[in-house]
């Protein structure tokens, strides 16, 4: 087998054999087979230079070494293995920098030194101006040209997003502390007057869905209310599921009721009696503020989503526990339209 005879089969574009040549070969699996061998794996290393060939396969264990080493995370052992290869494989330098090049960089790197890695790669395109390793070399300094750069963006906005959380986390904290104080406030308010009642007049506003704790004209407190379930206008007759308007008392009080604590409504007064006599009907009665149906305290402010009363006025039952301690019996009770 000749040398030249062996070049010419590996650049297939200037192998001519004959015909005869083609005909016996055709023939001839075996000797096929030894031609295919010989243009697809010997070809090149006749062309890279058995010396190359020979030291690619010797480098091939430090390789791996090198790169299970980077897998594990241990980027400076792994390096020190690609820089072994270089000093003892020499033709096999221009995998172990590009390798190197891309540890330096790696952003899971610690320690990574994005001069090093432009070194690396500018010393394969210098030092191997044929190797596989070069274009993909230019990409990487070309990469790591444009990364100070997106580094310095993501820093600057990382900084600013921690100064928008640190704002934000002292304003939770301002908001805290001013809730806090409001609560003190309003526990003290409270206490006063469970010791010394302000409370003149119990309003309540059916459009709103509002009732109101005042004194003298000036409101203490708010609560959000539930009416009975055919809330437009006033009470007319028993059944009707309307809450009653006009001026009222406190008359008595339920602590045994089947909702949490009741305040009764000295429904219906004179106004309310005439209006039934002429209407032939009876005005019904027993009109309380109260809590929610005992069993039910879970439902709390949601029980106000829907006007849910026979025509009472309802409150959650904590709220009651409040009015009820400020409201002593005769508390003047308005219901307004």
């Amino acid at each position: 087998m000749r040398g030249p005879r062996i070049f010419q089969i590996g650049r297939s574009a200037r192998f001519r054999p004959s015909t005869a040549y083609l005909t016996k070969r055709r023939g001839r699996r075996g000797e096929r087979l030894c031609l295919f061998v010989i243009g697809v794996i010997v070809t090149p290393m006749l062309l890279s230079g058995c010396g190359h060939f020979n030291e690619g396969l010797q480098a091939r264990p430090t390789f791996e070494e090198a790169n299970l080493l980077f897998n594990q995370g241990s980027y400076q052992a792994s390096l020190n293995r690609y820089e072994q290869i270089i000093d003892k494989y020499p033709t096999t330098g221009d995998r172990a920098l590009f390798e190197m090049g891309i540890i330096y960089s790696y952003p899971k790197n610690e320690q990574k030194d994005y001069q090093k890695s432009l070194g690396c790669f500018q010393k394969v395109i210098r030092d191997y101006p044929e190797s596989e390793y070069r274009r993909n070399s230019e990409t990487m300094i070309f990469y790591i040209n444009n990364v100070p750069l997106k580094d310095k963006t993501i820093t600057t906005q990382q900084t600013q997003i921690e100064t928008l959380r640190q704002e934000v986390k002292g304003k939770e904290i301002e908001i805290a502390a001013l809730q806090q104080k409001i609560e003190v406030l309003e526990k003290n308010v409270f206490a006063y007057a469970i010791h010394k009642p302000l409370i003149d007049k119990i309003v309540i506003e059916k459009n709103t869905r509002q009732l109101m704790l005042t004194s003298k004209g000036e409101v203490l407190k708010t609560y959000k209310i539930a009416l009975g379930g055919d809330p437009i206008g006033a009470k007319e007759r028993q059944g009707d599921n309307k809450t009653p308007e006009g001026t009222y008392i406190i008359d008595s009080r339920n602590r045994d009721s089947r909702y949490h604590r009741s305040l009764h409504i000295s429904y219906p007064n004179e106004r309310d009696k005439k209006r039934a006599r002429d209407l032939g009907v009876s005005p019904g009665g027993n009109i309380m503020i109260h809590g929610i149906k005992n069993g039910f305290s879970w439902v709390g402010d949601a029980h106000t989503e829907a006007d849910w009363t026979k025509g009472c006025i309802a409150v959650t039952d904590q709220e009651i526990d409040e009015i009820d301690k400020l409201a002593p019996n005769g508390t003047v009770v308005e219901i307004r339209p």
